[in-house]
């Protein structure tokens, strides 16, 4: 039996959370549906949440000389997490670890997922604590799929506009979805970014360095989805060619270099939570309407 889901409302927004992997499977506002609601056909996810990598590692991660299979994303989407609590506009779920993930990463973590509706914003924080008594390396980040279209406008005429001007290319992606050192040109003009299927032919667009702590999906119709990343510091874009979904994620971390092969303390953009520290990262959707 399916467990039931955790609801929460505030005003004309709901929210629906699955324990496992505290992943938000349902946002409305004022009755538009926002997240995509899956299909196992195209993309059997709605919006997983990340931990403790992001992206591709290359051969599973290295830790002290010893290899861990430790897959896209990390592991915290196949988790079920504890509900410590659940009221009104706000839930805080969290994770600890047990065998199972100490076998794809050595590492003792309390990790937390809250939610907390503020009229048309969706507020999602991500808080990693370090329990153990050595460094823990850690990337988190927010994978959500919204509904494109959404809203009832068309699918054509859609943009993503960023907060700052921001450079026309990003890295490809090599064999296994790591980075490579060569890059390619998206029809980035300014801030403005018009979408289309052919975009994604090649994954998705990853902004690693980005001027900008926002940005915002726009519909034809002004209607639009806007992000705010500042607390993750990267951002970016996916779907799969005709999906009926965009990805507007935010990211601390990203994908292993292509060849690379050190520890995961080297993996670029990783960070080390000292023993008894905890850090906090928030983003914010917001639902503007047309």
């Amino acid at each position: 039996m399916t467990e039931a889901a955790i609801a929460l409302a505030a005003g004309e927004a709901r929210l629906a959370i699955a324990r496992r992997g505290a992943e938000a499977i349902a946002w409305s506002v004022g009755g538009v549906e926002l997240l995509w609601p899956s299909d196992p056909a195209i993309w059997d996810q709605i919006s997983p949440i990340l931990y403790p990598v992001v992206g591709w590692t290359r051969d599973g991660a290295r830790v002290g000389g010893q290899r861990y299979p430790l897959r896209l994303h990390g592991f915290a989407s196949d988790q079920d997490f504890a509900v410590e609590t659940a009221a009104g506009a706000f839930a805080r779920l969290t994770l600890r670890d047990n065998a199972r993930t100490r076998a794809l990463y050595p590492f003792a973590f309390a990790f937390a997922v809250e939610y907390r509706l503020a009229g048309a914003a969706l507020e999602i924080t991500l808080e990693v604590a370090n329990p153990g008594d050595a460094p823990a390396p850690y990337a988190c980040g927010l994978h959500p799929g919204f509904r494109w279209p959404f809203a009832g406008a068309g699918r054509a005429g859609a943009r993503v506009r960023f907060e700052q001007d921001e450079p026309a290319l990003v890295p490809a992606l090599a064999p296994g979805g790591l980075i490579s050192a060569q890059r390619r040109a998206i029809p980035l003009e300014g801030k403005a970014l018009p979408l289309d299927d052919g975009l994604f032919a090649s994954d998705a667009l990853c902004f690693l360095d980005p001027a900008s702590r926002s940005l915002r999906f726009e519909q034809a119709d002004g209607s639009a989805i806007a992000m705010d990343f500042a607390g993750f510091g990267r951002a970016a874009l996916w779907t799969r060619p005709g999906a009926p979904f965009l990805c507007l994620e935010a990211w601390t971390g990203y994908s292993d270099p292509e060849g690379f092969a050190g520890d995961l303390f080297e993996k670029p953009a990783m960070r080390s939570l000292a023993p008894g520290a905890r850090a906090r990262h928030q983003a914010v959707y917001r639902y503007f309407a047309a």
